[in-house]
């Protein structure tokens, strides 16, 4: 990757250090955010998220080894469970190219948390029934989910009640930082993004766009949010790769 256009290769220590968290961000007192919330999504030069119903054509070789340094950095990975479904979610797993030094002090891989308020999720799948007791997959769901499907997915995964009928982010993001979680990376999709952004709990955006134009009817990074008024992000720097640009966004603190 290059910022001037000129396409280099960058390596994942580059990325690493691109793609450092701010210093400083992780108070812990009153009225400070308990986590630091990036995001990490991808859409083509017309905006579409999805080809066919999912990201992996508008990728790239250079996206892909920015998605597992990101991995790599995060505490937990947050997925919504129509995103888990839709890109055949599993757990985490190691990469190259330094992985272990970026994991140096914490469990080899980040796990999943997945946010479902009716607990819809094929409890049979690889993502909860194939996670390493390190990093259990964990459920982020709602009161009135259904006990027995409740008390099924604990067999397998860390359940966390986080809101009465509707899963609360807040109190999600407040859950998974009380566990130590506190590197959180958000892969979508675009109706968990837009209540991020409306609930005010993103900190980061990392965009990638795609040189590709991919029509159709795909919904935007975001859905749903239902803002006053636009949120407001600086730039914090923008990439380019075979024809990528691979843009960092940060919140501007009201």
């Amino acid at each position: 990757m290059g910022d001037d256009g000129g396409g280099g290769g960058e390596s994942t220590a580059d990325l690493v250090a691109a793609y450092a968290y701010p210093p400083g961000w992780a108070g812990t007192g009153a009225g400070e955010r308990p986590a630091w919330v990036r995001a990490n999504m991808v859409t083509s030069a017309d905006g579409a998220t999805a080809v066919k119903g999912a990201s992996g054509a508008l990728s790239s070789d250079k996206d892909r080894q920015l998605f597992g340094v990101l991995r790599g950095l995060a505490d937990v990975i947050l997925v919504g469970a129509e995103t888990a479904r839709a890109e055949r979610y599993g757990p985490a797993q190691p990469q190259g190219g330094g992985w272990a030094l970026l994991r140096e002090g914490r469990p080899a891989t980040p796990p999943i948390a997945i946010v479902t308020g009716k607990l819809d999720l094929d409890l049979s799948s690889p993502l909860l029934r194939a996670a390493p007791a390190c990093a259990r997959t964990i459920v982020l769901t709602a009161r009135s989910a259904p006990p027995d499907r409740r008390q099924q997915a604990a067999k397998w995964a860390d359940v966390v009640i986080a809101g009465s009928r509707h899963v609360d982010l807040a109190t999600a993001i407040s859950a998974l930082a009380d566990r130590g979680l506190r590197r959180i990376l958000t892969e979508g999709g675009p109706r968990l993004l837009g209540q991020l952004v409306a609930a005010d709990l993103l900190d980061e955006l990392c965009l990638t766009v795609s040189p590709l134009l991919a029509g159709g009817d795909a919904a935007r990074i975001t859905v749903g949010a239902d803002l006053p008024s636009p949120r407001r992000f600086r730039l914090g720097h923008v990439l380019e790769a075979e024809g990528s640009l691979f843009c960092r966004y940060l919140r501007v603190a009201p």
